[in-house]
């Protein structure tokens, strides 16, 4: 038993404490006769209710009894006769108690208030076994609340809260007060009165006795901050609690609760003093958004690490030379996962193998941006170029490029199958079903599956952000009557990562359905969008509270692969949010009728099409039939029909040296049997192994019965393909190159007597049927 008395706490400023502390005699320690007049009272003790009034012990213990009946007369106590009983008993056990150790109940700590009212109804009853239960316990955790400033509620097991609060606060007040707070929170969506309303009750009156008043104006905002940072609030009822400041602060009680994305920092270890205030001071002044500030701390963090195990003697940033700057960027290039770092639990898998390209570069950017706004902001002098002497190497930057990680067609087809059938049996729920409406679950699902949205952007999308149009004009009135086939539907973006709000096309799909849960979505307090500053209506709220961008990570993305029957990663990694953009990206930009580059970057919102480059990519499919239909080898080889004397070859002829092959150039016959390799092919010079068609030699020729027409195909040099590509111009510089070279026969076409003006033949105008 401690000597120390317990200092209790004061009453919230609207509401009067029920005793008056102040006017009581507080010594902790009994006198002789009072000890002695509690031994000597002994059964009267136990059942106060039948004391004997005139025994001469109970003046000697006036100041113990004083401050208890003054507490018994301000309890709250229904009208029973046992409760009545019961509320007098609980005096009785206190007094035993003060006797049985010596001290008055002003010295109890809350441990020794704790050893009285015991950690469940089995430990109280059990010291006083026949003539206490467990309707006595309630009424000593009263007094110790009262009189002692007893708030461990946490330790006392299943403990009713509600009716300690009843006792202490009255019955009337604190029913007023959850009155107030669950008709808000029923209107945002939530379950009191069924399976939540437990919980909900109980973390109202734990903040109600924590807060020393039944009075909801007294629970102001540095009131909820001491509730989060006490003991007395579980984990579990920080969610209830949210809700709960929520409807206060509706009710112009107090500030609404701040919400931290990204949660609080570590402190920076194994890094110099010096160097970690330098860390701490340009976080604090940066612009940079609070995730891109937290991933910059963390890398100058390993930075500072490498400095205290490589240079000791570098403590500051201003001590830093190009030298340095060398040997940090060496340092990157070798690094290996797990090096410099603070944390070990739950270290990847890849521990020890060399860091990726990525994170590489990454790491360099963050000491280029931490360096460059030290020295712009004049707090060190200007002693080398971030740009250049921290710039990423050659050889790290080729090892990156453009890789969407897009999911398989196949897969994607079956996840866009489960979307489009989910069910509340294929989610993860609790007693009363999913934690959200079917309405909002199916509405954010085909968003993921048809907007191609970040998660971020997905759960920033306000009430109202879907419009309907048709043939350029706005849809009037309900469109779920007047949607025409062809109407389009839009969808308003917020501002995002790279760019202010736009507006994109998507399936109508999606439009119904998040029309269908704005029918049916509870109204919400309006919200902060952190990313613009504004309050509005987000369209993805429950429970006056945004469903968080984890969401579909944690319980949609794995709720669609069971009921698709794909595993939720496949050989580029789990199946994220994030993949779902690259995947609609890819897709869109290898359809039938594709999307151009730019068109694809204004329906994803990039700024610029060298960040769109890394979600869309062109399928192997798409790709052989853009190099078939580029006509590579009929580009470079052209045909020209071959007529073959049957005749010649038959009867030998051709053995002994007769012409069995003619070249059909359109005008004539070429018989040279290397015509391929005849420079004069594309403009003959009509030399001696040329026959005109209209000679009586040529119309013998194609009279012959035993006559067969192939095809010969013929390859390009680059001046014939120019004369092919550029017409007249280019054939004209091909024949004054060839005037003086020799022919199959010999002779020259300049001695042949070929005009200059001869025109391209036939082999390519008209014969280019490939082999």
């Amino acid at each position: 038993m401690t000597s120390a008395a317990v200092s209790v706490t004061a009453a919230a400023p609207g509401w009067p404490w029920p005793v008056n502390l102040a006017g009581y005699d507080r010594r902790p320690d009994l006198t002789e006769t009072e000890l002695e007049a509690l031994r000597r009272l002994g059964l009267n003790l136990r059942r106060r209710r039948c004391y004997d009034r005139d025994h001469p012990g109970w003046p000697v213990i006036s100041r113990l009894l004083r401050p208890l009946d003054d507490a018994r007369a301000a309890l709250w106590c229904p009208d029973t006769p046992h409760h009545r009983r019961a509320i007098t008993d609980a005096i009785g056990l206190v007094l035993l108690r003060c006797a049985e150790e010596n001290t008055s109940y002003w010295a109890w700590s809350e441990h020794d208030w704790l050893g009285l009212i015991g950690v469940s109804v089995a430990a109280f009853e059990h010291p006083w076994p026949g003539w206490i239960d467990g309707t006595v316990r309630p009424y000593v955790a009263a007094y110790a609340y009262l009189l002692g400033g007893f708030t461990s509620f946490d330790q006392l097991g299943g403990f009713n809260r509600l009716a300690l609060s009843w006792r202490v606060f009255g019955k009337d007040a604190v029913d007023r007060a959850q009155e107030q707070i669950t008709d808000l929170l029923e209107q945002w969506g939530y379950r009191i009165g069924r399976n939540s309303d437990h919980r909900m009750t109980t973390v109202i009156c734990q903040s109600l006795l924590l807060n020393h008043s039944p009075l909801l104006e007294d629970l102001t905002t540095e009131a909820f901050d001491r509730l989060r940072q006490g003991t007395g609030m579980r984990r579990w009822h920080l969610g209830a609690l949210f809700g709960i400041q929520r409807a206060v602060a509706a009710l112009g009680f107090c500030e609404p609760p701040s919400f931290s994305v990204h949660g609080t920092m570590p402190a920076i270890e194994g890094a110099p003093a010096a160097w970690t205030k330098w860390i701490e001071r340009w976080h604090d002044t940066s612009a940079l958004t609070p995730k891109v500030r937290g991933i910059v701390r963390g890398m100058m963090a390993k930075a500072g690490r490498w400095l205290a195990d490589q240079h000791p003697e570098i403590t500051t940033p201003d001590q830093w030379t190009r030298q340095t700057c060398a040997a940090w960027v060496a340092a990157v290039d070798r690094m290996n996962v797990g090096d410099y770092i603070q944390r070990t639990v739950g270290l990847s898998k890849r521990s020890g193998q060399p860091v990726s390209p990525r994170t590489k570069a990454g790491m360099l950017t963050a000491t280029r941006a931490f360096f460059r706004d030290l020295q712009e902001w004049e707090w060190i002098p200007r002693r080398f170029d971030p740009a250049r002497a921290l710039a990423t190497p050659r050889s790290v930057l080729a090892l990156i490029g453009p890789n969407p990680r897009v999911i398989a067609d196949d897969v994607w087809a079956k996840l866009l199958w489960a979307g489009l059938n989910i069910e509340a049996e294929d989610l993860p729920a609790n007693a009363s079903g999913p934690c959200y409406p079917m309405e909002l679950i199916r509405a954010i699902t085909l968003t993921w599956l048809f907007a191609g949205e970040r998660s971020d952007e997905i759960s920033r999308l306000r009430v109202g952000c879907i419009r309907w149009q048709h043939d350029g004009a706005p849809i009037p009135g309900d469109s779920a009557d007047v949607l025409a086939q062809d109407a389009v539907c839009l969808l308003d973006i917020p501002a995002h990562k790279t760019g202010t709000a736009f507006t994109k096309p998507v399936d109508p799909l999606l439009g119904k359905a998040i029309e269908a849960w704005e029918a049916v979505r509870p109204d919400q307090p309006r919200m902060l969008d952190t990313k613009t500053g504004e309050h509005v209506d987000l369209l993805f709220a429950m429970r006056a509270r945004r469903v968080a961008k984890v969401y579909i990570n944690k319980t949609i993305i794995p709720s669609l692969c069971r009921k698709a029957g794909v595993p939720t990663a496949d050989v580029r990694g789990n199946i994220t949010s994030h993949r779902a953009r690259s995947t609609i990206a890819s897709q869109l930009y290898n359809a039938k009728e594709p999307m151009t580059l730019f068109e694809l970057q204004a329906w994803l919102g990039h700024r610029s099409a060298d960040t769109t480059q890394h979600y869309a990519k062109i399928t192997p499919n798409t790709l052989s039939k853009a190099y078939r239909d580029a006509g590579y080898f009929e580009r470079n080889v052209r045909t020209i029909e071959v007529l073959v004397d049957r005749d010649a070859v038959e009867s030998g002829a051709a053995a002994a040296g007769e012409p069995w092959q003619y070249y059909d150039l359109g005008h004539g016959f070429c018989n040279y049997t290397f015509f391929e390799q005849c420079p004069h092919r594309m403009a003959c010079a009509k030399c001696d192994f040329y026959t005109p068609k209209d000679s009586s030699k040529a119309l013998l020729l194609e009279a012959k019965d035993n006559l067969q027409r192939m095809l010969a195909a013929v390859p390009l040099t680059d001046d014939e393909r120019a004369a092919v590509d550029d017409g007249q111009a280019a054939l004209g510089q091909l024949l004054e190159r060839l005037a003086d070279v020799p022919t199959p026969s010999g002779a020259t076409p300049r001695q042949i007597g070929i005009p200059a003006h001869a025109t391209l033949l036939p082999i390519i105008t008209v014969n280019q049927t490939p082999t």
